[in-house]
């Protein structure tokens, strides 16, 4: 079973209900275990997490990495849970995020298993895409003690290597109006329509026309509005989830205050993640990147990644992180794609980073290679 033909199968399982995850998962560790590797199974309120570590075990110290992916995707229509190819595109929900990619980690770890030198750690969670973000398993494993010198999180990328990513800042503000019959609606004032009118005041905040050397801009998205609770009642009040997606270089508390200064506007709760940053000139990022130049044409470059990922679980403790995923579009819409060739491409980065790594390490130094280019402009 090849790459492609492993992600046509996990794009089988509707993985945004409870019983395609543990079906889901069930799979894959038949498949790992099919290929005589050890694997174990950790159950996260409720949730599957499945995890195999190969390669180097006699060492006392060998360079470890770990191999990141999520089995999750958003809610999706029946006929997406049905992979359909066409030409160089299998499409499909969670083909680009993340069942391509993790299809192609899979048959990498299969592919290093026997490596003396490098340990590798896959670990494969359920809950990457979960509303609940105060409670992610990644983040209950990491600080568990799970651990390594080096970790890559299989997010789309179309083939670069994504250094940062933007922080996440979730706010939920109430509006207030003033109540009245809905047959004179000018005795009152309607919240809905002012809640319309803050997001737009939110959308030209000074915060939404800062960029960096990565990003063109944050992301502002109303997410979700709730408001009335009669036929014939104007809405003295009104909720609003709005979902920002800052820059690293920008500064949470900065957004917030900048917020709360609209007339009419409570902030009632919050959540924040931090930016994901990691330094180009890692050595295990300048690595990767001499990896990948040997399976694509053309320079591995460095991006910024408009969406948070589990990345920063590993970055919070101490563990540089990357993305690095296959070529695709259109995750989260109706025709999610990934390419085909690029995921034996990115199955064979991962390998030839493996393989190359102790070398690498060994004869890292100023003169060890030229520093990752940004793509210019950023990917906003």
């Amino acid at each position: 079973m090849d790459e492609r033909v492993l992600a046509e199968r996990l794009i089988t399982y509707d993985t945004s209900t409870l019983d395609g995850l543990r079906a889901a998962a069930g799979f894959v560790k038949g498949w790992l275990e099919s290929r005589e590797l050890e694997v174990k199974s950790y159950d996260h309120d409720g949730l599957p997490v499945v995890m195999v570590d190969v390669g180097a075990r006699n060492s006392e110290a060998p360079p470890t990495v770990i191999l990141h992916g999520h089995l999750d995707v958003v809610p999706a229509y029946a006929h997406q849970f049905e992979p359909r190819i066409e030409g160089d595109r299998l499409i499909g929900r969670g083909a680009y995020d993340m069942k391509g990619a993790l299809a192609a980690m899979m048959c990498a770890v299969k592919d290093v298993a026997d490596n003396p030198d490098v340990r590798v750690r896959f670990v494969c969670v359920p809950d990457e895409e979960s509303d609940d973000v105060s409670s992610r398993s990644i983040d209950a494993i990491v600080g568990g003690g799970y651990s390594g010198h080096f970790a890559i999180t299989g997010e789309p990328t179309d083939l670069h290597i994504g250094v940062q990513a933007k922080g996440v800042l979730a706010v939920r503000v109430a509006v207030h109006g003033r109540a009245a019959h809905g047959s004179t609606p000018w005795l009152g004032d309607n919240a809905i329509l002012k809640a319309h009118d803050a997001f737009r005041r939110i959308e030209t905040l000074p915060f939404s026309r800062e960029s960096s050397d990565l990003f063109d801009r944050p992301s502002i998205n109303l997410a979700r509005i709730e408001g009335g609770d009669a036929f014939n009642k104007v809405p003295d009040r009104c909720t609003m989830d709005v979902d920002i997606r800052f820059l690293p270089t920008q500064d949470a508390g900065d957004i917030l205050s900048q917020i709360r200064a609209i007339p009419d506007v409570e902030v009632l709760k919050c959540f924040t993640r931090a930016p994901a940053v990691v330094s180009r000139r890692n050595p295990y990022v300048r690595a990767l990147r001499d990896g990948i130049g040997r399976s694509i044409e053309g320079e591995a470059m460095s991006v910024g990644r408009d969406g948070a990922s589990d990345a920063i679980a590993f970055l919070n403790a101490g563990i540089p992180a990357v993305e690095f995923g296959p070529v695709g579009a259109g995750h989260h819409g109706p025709d999610e794609w990934v390419s085909i060739s690029s995921l034996a491409r990115y199955r064979r980065a991962l390998t030839d980073f493996v393989q190359l790594l102790p070398a690498w390490l060994e004869r890292e130094g100023p003169d060890a290679g030229p520093d990752l280019r940004a793509v210019e402009g950023g990917l906003a």
